[in-house]
């Protein structure tokens, strides 16, 4: 390649044909996306200087149009070429980078190589590993030798589908799609393609890099998000493969995982969330839901996947209280780590229908889980319940005495028992 042999007639040939075909249909038919810095200006008219550039060296006799992986100097160099040749080249201003919902918005749909017939585990791995060093507020870069050297172990440990150990490959992906940052290299970042090269590109450059700036940030401040990603993670990528031993590793252990429920489970902490959480959270769930439905992991049998972000949600909402309004249960009993006694429940169960949301789920303390699965007066109290959650879910307070009262209590019609009165446990 001689960028140095191509003169104006060849720009200007390239020029042409780009007005020909249209810009788009030009940029396809040569495989470059949309110029973002330099813009070549002609005839009152702006152009992708680094696709010019390209479709200018086709036009050399015996030459070849050349791509965008040919640009050593990448679109800096096509800019001083046309410079050099008399063109104006206008320069733009850095674009604003990415918003963290943004940022999040690709995390849950990321891209990955599936031509084993099962999604590789390269990007999900490395992206839990960043997660958990975000939780624990560890610094946000880190030099490429330590990158690669931690993420090699990982990989050697959870690549349950054959990943092998090379950290350049789910590094290059995650910064080609601007979720990963690398810093103190020259020139046009790594290919995500290919496999000598890639690793040529670590090796000579040793970049200092790490998950971009507003995405790091969301992970360490946010349990909700974090737990959020984990269920987009599992669910997409680690289905019928335990993930347990992999979350321990990277250090999201304390996050409790599917199927882990009842005492062994890891309760959240801080217990509280923010309102903005809330509705973040709940749009994850709702988009995961379009996306895939009431998605069903195949283990033994058919069972359905629990949202981890619901639950924690739905503990969150409860600010530490039964959400049973009829509750008369120990409301000053925490556990050893201070945490109140509650239980999450689906009030209609997913295997009947139900939906793995917040508004359909309550959190009850434990006298109040029996009664609502198997005390005489349940189908009553799930009533109630359902309505209790659609109600806290749109942030509207449930008073006891909006409640019916209970079969056999005073007004019911029955007099041989008696309900007794709302106790300090539901809300206030």
């Amino acid at each position: 390649m001689a960028l140095t042999d191509i003169t104006r007639r060849e720009v200007e040939k390239a020029i042409e044909e780009c007005d020909r075909l249209g810009r788009d249909a030009f940029l396809d038919l040569y495989r470059f996306g949309r110029a973002r810095r330099y813009l070549l200006s002609y005839g009152g008219r702006e152009y992708d200087s680094k696709a010019i550039v390209g479709a200018a060296h086709g036009f050399l006799p015996g030459r070849r149009a050349l791509t965008a992986a040919d640009f050593s100097g990448g679109a800096a160099h096509a800019a001083g070429l046309l410079r050099t040749l008399g063109f104006q080249v206008t320069e733009q201003p850095p674009a604003a980078g990415p918003t963290a919902d943004q940022l999040l918005h690709r995390v849950t749909h990321l891209t990955v190589n599936r031509s084993s017939g099962h999604p590789a585990l390269y990007q999900p791995i490395t992206l839990l590993w960043a997660m958990g060093r975000a939780a624990r507020g560890e610094p946000r870069l880190l030099a490429w030798s330590a990158t690669e050297k931690a993420l090699a172990a990982l990989l050697t440990r959870h690549g349950m589908r054959g990943e092998r150990p090379r950290p350049d490959y789910p590094v290059a992906a995650l910064h080609r799609v601007g979720i990963w940052t690398l810093h103190g290299h020259t020139g046009p970042g790594p290919s995500a393609h290919g496999d000598a090269a890639v690793r040529r590109w670590f090796t000579g450059n040793q970049p200092v890099g790490g998950l971009a700036e507003p995405l790091y940030e969301l992970f360490r401040d946010s349990e909700v998000t974090r737990l959020a990603v984990i269920d987009e993670l599992v669910g997409t990528f680690f289905d019928g493969l335990d993930h347990t031993p992999l979350l321990a590793d990277v250090g999201l252990a304390g996050i409790e995982t599917p199927g882990v429920t009842g005492p062994t489970a890891a309760e959240p902490e801080p217990w509280l969330i923010t309102a903005a959480e809330y509705e973040r959270g709940c749009r994850l769930i709702e988009q995961r839901e379009a996306e895939a439905g009431r998605d069903r992991v195949r283990r033994t049998t058919l069972s359905p996947r629990r949202s981890l972000t619901a639950r924690r949600l739905v503990l969150g909402r409860s600010e530490g209280r039964c959400e049973n309004p009829r509750c008369t249960g120990q409301p000053a009993d925490v556990t050893d780590r201070r945490h109140p006694i509650l239980e999450v429940d689906h009030v209609v169960e997913l295997a009947d229908g139900g939906r793995d949301h917040p508004s359909q789920m309550v959190a009850l303390c434990p006298n109040c889980h029996a009664v609502k699965t198997r005390g005489s007066t349940r189908e009553t109290l799930r009533g109630i319940l359902l309505r209790v959650a659609a109600e806290r879910h749109a942030g509207v307070p449930t008073r006891a005495q909006d409640i019916p009262p209970a079969e056999g209590s005073p007004g019911s019609g029955a007099s041989d028992r008696a309900a007794a009165p709302p106790g300090p446990h539901g809300p206030s």
